[in-house]
């Protein structure tokens, strides 16, 4: 920058308008001022400038492509626990429906299920594995269910007519208590359109049929509250241990009457059921850098759902990217949580055998969004494979092939041009059709002596709780994220440093105006040194925990407020750690005035910079929809806030038709207080003749009887960015679904 700044202006002022020799000089006007200001006076030193500039470009180059070329990635950190099955995959536990002549019956007209009366599956939920909390089983029923979408675009481009895009045709079924379903189909059948419909997940579209639990209309706020939902990506805060994720999902899922004893109980069975003892004190990391590998991320994705004790679990994909073990081990723990008597649904997508014939019943869909096969498996999947094979030309399946991969070749839409048919027709006209219709109906029916879903709150905690669980949380991801805190800590102390030292002793100094502009000049240089640096770091910090808060906030476990009021509480210890570092050591070495009153006024305006920038920073990535758009925005206002800050051009010099955009400029104020606070009263004369109060009010505008003024402006604009990023994440979403 150097060389690039000293071609600059040699190019300027050794141009033919600054050659005008002045009174007593034998140097041009250029010369002088180059002279005043430490500049290289000779015009080669433009060109010297020029190649300096062209140097730097090949050795950067250089060192990128050696870098490239040579250096390798750091290893990751894994969670290395040894974990061998402690069983093989288990078979399909006993169902809490009776399988009524399954094995001797080789028609599907016969009856094949029997519901349980609700005594009888509590019955049969006690028989299996208990739990310290009880829970209401329900079943979930929904008919003729419908979802569509506007119209995309680039169909309506193509000549297409219709206004809406179906997604889902009137699709209908049952899931119930201590059964485990599989909703399968080619991609693009609509599998998690379906699962997200169900469990509520939908952030637009229309969605139309009949949706029951246990017999009573779905209501959303209340069927979060007694629901589980999976996602296929293992989202978690990186920084917590597994143990800490159960607690904290526990914490704020749990109703407030359960106590802590019993809670932490729960969350050691809920672990125990998902097998993750080994695993309890091994931080979570980041997907594919560090922490846990993905078939322990699947685990406790299914754990921080369990422990917040719901009776339907919807799991999306939770093999997906797996191995053969990897995906055993966590189709035991979903087997293990059906064992509990829980209704789970997964989708599923090309299973091995032994992981398809863990499931108990099966909801198949063509493309398009239609039902093509809604019931058991049977043994081995015979009751499957009874009823395709009863379609007239569908070849049979082979001896040891693997039934879900035959089920998707034959059913597949070539197939139906092949042979002729619809099989989602064939299945509307089958009696397996109306035995699920008739099964739909009696679960459409609230038991006697039941009563609807009710909670006093939208939430399980009130306020108070959420903000102490989520502040407990975002402590420990502070304090276990050095990377962020601890590089912050290290970069303050290092260019205090640098500036203490290149502006050793000037405030003491103080003799003519450029001695005050070399002070103002460490100042500014202090605010945007670390305002900036405090900004961007935080975006991406915000950036993760933003994804983190969507799944959060969906499972219904918090406000957006409480989150984003911990996050931004949790900013001010080590902001005030930071601006004790960088006040005492510059403070020390550039020489200020040792009094009580400017040292806090100078820390003052010290931490409320880096409080402001850093909730800048916050505000920015909350409004923007990924961290490249808010770091290009951020930048934005970096600029503009250097210009109009008072120190390149003064407020006084500045044109009025922009003098606005000083005042609304928070580095101008922080300016404005920083200099008053040391400099506004002084009465020592500089070689003008004026004293430095005199000077600051004449050439500067500043006035040592704002201060007050600007203290309160610089407050003002750190509540602000941080209100307006509360906010911004309560009601600005960008997860679409």
């Amino acid at each position: 920058m150097m060389y690039g700044q000293n071609a600059i202006v040699v190019n300027e002022f050794l141009g033919k308008s600054w050659s005008h020799i002045g009174p007593n000089s034998t140097q041009s006007l250029g010369v002088e001022v180059l002279k005043a200001h430490g500049v290289f006076p000779h015009d080669y030193w433009y060109w010297i400038g020029v190649g300096g500039l062209i140097g730097y470009v090949c050795l950067f180059t250089i060192i990128f492509t050696i870098a490239l070329t040579f250096l390798r990635p750091l290893g990751k950190g894994k969670a290395n626990v040894s974990e061998e099955p402690q069983s093989d995959l288990p078979p399909r536990g006993r169902l809490t429906t009776e399988l009524i002549n399954t094995e001797n019956s080789q028609q599907l007209d016969q009856p094949v299920l029997k519901t349980e009366t609700e005594g009888n599956i509590t019955a049969s939920t006690s028989r299996k594995r208990g739990m310290v909390l009880p829970f209401q089983p329900h079943s979930l029923t929904f008919d003729q269910m419908t979802y569509s979408i506007d119209m995309p675009q680039e169909m309506t481009n193509r000549g297409v007519l219709e206004d809406r895009l179906v997604l889902i045709k009137g699709v209908s079924g049952s899931f119930r208590p201590g059964i485990l379903t599989a909703l399968m189909g080619v991609t693009g059948a609509g599998k998690t359109t379906l699962m997200d419909v169900l469990a509520g997940r939908k952030t637009g579209g229309k969605i139309e049929g009949d949706l029951r639990i246990s017999g009573y209309p779905k209501k959303q706020e209340t069927f979060a509250r007694v629901s589980g939902y999976c996602e296929q990506t293992d989202i978690h805060s990186p920084h917590v241990t597994v143990h800490e994720s159960l607690i904290y999902s526990a914490w704020l899922r749990l109703p407030v009457e359960v106590d802590v004893d019993t809670r932490m109980m729960f969350v050691e069975q809920v672990m125990e059921l998902v097998e993750l003892n080994d695993l309890r004190q091994a931080l979570v990391g980041l997907p594919g850098v560090n922490g846990l590998s993905t078939e322990q991320r699947k685990r406790l994705t299914i754990a921080v759902e369990l422990v917040a004790n719901p009776s339907i679990v919807f799991m999306d994909e939770p093999t997906s990217g797996l191995d053969a073990r990897a995906a055993a081990i966590v189709m035991r723990a979903v087997r293990n949580t059906v064992d509990t008597g829980r209704t789970v649904v997964c989708t599923i997508h090309q299973p091995s055998i032994d992981i398809f014939e863990s499931f108990d019943e099966l909801l198949l869909l063509k493309r398009g969004g239609q039902e093509i096969y809604v019931g058991p498996l049977g043994t081995h999947s015979s009751l499957l494979i009874d009823y395709f094979q009863g379609i007239k030309g569908v070849s049979k399946i082979k001896d040891g092939y693997n039934p879900a991969t035959w089920m998707m070749e034959v059913s597949c839409s070539a197939q139906e041009v092949a042979l002729g048919v619809d099989f989602a027709t064939l299945y509307k006209n089958s009696n397996l059709y109306e035995r699920n219709k008739e099964l739909i109906k009696e679960l459409s029916t609230p038991a006697s002596g039941s009563r609807d879903l009710y909670f006093p709150s939208k939430y399980p905690q009130s306020f108070a709780t959420q903000f102490g669980a989520c502040l407990w949380k975002q402590n420990l991801s502070y304090w276990r994220n050095p990377s962020y805190t601890a590089v912050n800590l290290l970069f303050t102390t290092i260019i205090a440093l640098m500036i203490g030292t290149m502006f050793w002793n000037l405030g003491q100094n103080v003799k003519k105006r450029q001695d005050l502009m070399n002070v103002m000049g460490s100042m500014y240089v202090s605010v945007y040194f670390l305002g900036v640096k405090n900004s961007s770091a935080v975006q991406a910090v915000v950036a993760i925990e933003r994804t983190i808060s969507y799944r959060e906030r969906a499972a219904g476990m918090y406000s957006a407020l409480s989150h984003a009021f911990a996050q931004v509480v949790i900013e001010i210890p080590y902001l005030f750690v930071q601006a004790t570092i960088y006040t005492i050591l510059t403070y020390a070495m550039i020489g200020y005035d040792w009094t009580a009153t400017k040292f806090l006024w100078q820390f003052f305006f010290m931490f409320f910079t880096l409080l402001y920038f850093t909730f800048y920073g916050m505000m920015v990535m909350a409004v923007s929809p990924n961290y490249p758009i808010a770091s290009l925005i951020a930048s934005t206002f970096y600029g503009l806030w250097n210009i109009f800050s008072g120190f390149l051009i003064p407020r006084t010099r500045i044109p009025i038709w922009w003098r606005w955009f000083y005042w609304v400029c928070p580095v101008a104020w922080t300016l404005y207080g920083s200099i008053v606070a040391q400099y506004g009263d002084v009465q020592n004369e500089i070689e003008s003749g004026e004293t430095v109060e005199e000077f600051l009010r004449s050439y500067m505008g500043f006035r040592h009887d704002f201060l007050g003024v600007a203290a309160t402006v610089v407050v003002c604009f750190g509540v602000f960015f941080a209100l307006v990023f509360a906010f911004s994440m309560k009601n600005i979403n960008y997860l679409k679904r």
